[in-house]
């Protein structure tokens, strides 16, 4: 049975590219890029180029790029380091659709360590009211925590507007840019963002990798604290394959993004356009317009969104029930309410998230065995019987 995967914003497959630009850093050029001899520098070179090409994606300089071992550990630097270096600033914002690597951290900072928190709703497409930010900050602002694009929608916010509301302001601008970074432009050189997490796993390099960048002059306390790699901000010895690795993956990134943008947009939207019309009851979740070119959530009523995901597991179909670092949780997901999604459709929202490597045939195969899966199941139902009576 062929896998069909669409579970993209979960993570991708690493390209075949991005594996063969590591293997070298396995097995003959394993040496520590910090050791002073000519072999060292073999490595240390390469880390530099790596470090070029992410810069390069983001059109920022490549002294601003600190390399981590995944998104969380970026957002956790992030706004640890600037409320450690700046101890006299006492309140954070942030959203109630953020991922639970801002979120947690940010209500565990309110709860254990006495920060104020606040945390902007969303209207019903997801997106936010740049008032409410405007209002909420005040000179004892620390940080701005608020993603660039939703994990679970593909909702985009208006960075840019967002990066010249704070930068007004004497507080920092963090985004938790994951989700977005190789899907859709990003320019540093142009928007103020003082830091943004990337991760690795989620634009065809393998687990374990991230980059937090920091604009130059932003004062942070190191969260590793050791030796002096990363320019001092970052202690511990570089993974170098896998920087290796997502060097190679900002680089294929650059060239796949028009094809993101056209080919991967134009599956998404006939996948969305095909199950909301074949399948009873379903609705799209989000903003229809500003959003990722690759994400559809959609609620199938009166179903609970586990039982789809087994019933299309069966036929190898991979997608996902809100965040996959929340999927355990029974609860609706914190983003569908922060939306105001009714109830008995929050439980049955899937997530389909798709990569240049999906096929017009996957998509098909999709259309056309959804409609059954949702039918039986909300025959099942309890819910789905009221709802005929």
């Amino acid at each position: 049975m062929k896998t069909i995967y669409l579970d993209n914003n979960a993570t991708t497959r690493v390209a075949d590219e991005v594996f063969e630009a590591m293997r070298p850093y396995f097995t003959d050029l394993y040496a520590n890029p910090s050791s002073m001899h000519v072999f060292g520098g073999q490595v240390g070179k390469p880390l530099k180029h790596a470090r070029e090409q992410v810069a390069a994606l983001l059109n920022c300089s490549p002294d601003e790029i600190v390399f981590t071992s995944c998104g969380t550990e970026s957002d956790n630097t992030a706004i640890h380091g600037i409320l450690e270096a700046y101890p006299e600033k006492r309140h954070i914002i942030t959203t109630r659709v953020e991922h639970p690597a801002v979120r947690t951290t940010c209500r565990h900072l309110r709860d254990q360590h006495g920060y104020r928190l606040t945390e902007l709703p969303v209207d019903a497409k997801g997106q936010l009211n740049l008032d409410e930010l405007k209002a909420a900050i005040t000179h004892e602002t620390a940080i701005v925590s608020i993603m660039h694009a939703n994990n679970e929608t593909g909702v985009i916010f208006p960075l840019e507007k967002i990066a010249e509301i704070v930068a007004e302001s004497n507080a920092f601008l963090h985004t938790d840019a994951v989700q977005s970074v190789g899907k859709i432009p990003i320019d540093l050189a142009k928007t103020p963002i003082d830091l943004l997490a990337l991760s690795g796993h989620k634009l065809h390099a393998p687990k374990g990798v991230g980059v937090l960048y920091i604009r130059r002059g932003t004062r942070l306390t190191p969260y590793l604290t050791g030796g002096h790699q990363e320019h001092g901000k970052r202690a511990g010895t570089e993974n170098v394959p896998y920087i290796i690795g997502l060097g190679a993956a900002c680089e294929l990134a650059s060239k796949h993004m028009e094809e993101e943008n056209t080919r991967v947009r134009a599956l998404r939207d006939r996948l969305e356009t095909g199950l909301l019309k074949s399948c009873r009851d379903a609705y799209l979740n989000g903003d229809p317009v500003n959003r990722l070119p690759n994400t559809s959530n959609i609620s199938f009523e009166f179903v609970e969104g586990e039982s789809i995901l087994l019933h299309m597991d069966a036929l190898g179909i991979c997608a996902s029930s809100g965040s996959a670092c929340t999927s355990g949780s029974l609860e609706p997901s914190h983003v569908m309410r922060a939306m105001g999604v009714p109830f008995t459709r929050a439980h049955g929202s899937t997530r389909f998230s798709l990569s240049h490597y999906n096929t017009a045939e996957e998509v098909e195969f999709v259309i056309e065995h959804m409609p059954p899966i949702i039918d039986r199941l909300r025959a099942i139902s309890p819910f789905g019987r009221c709802m005929k009576q």
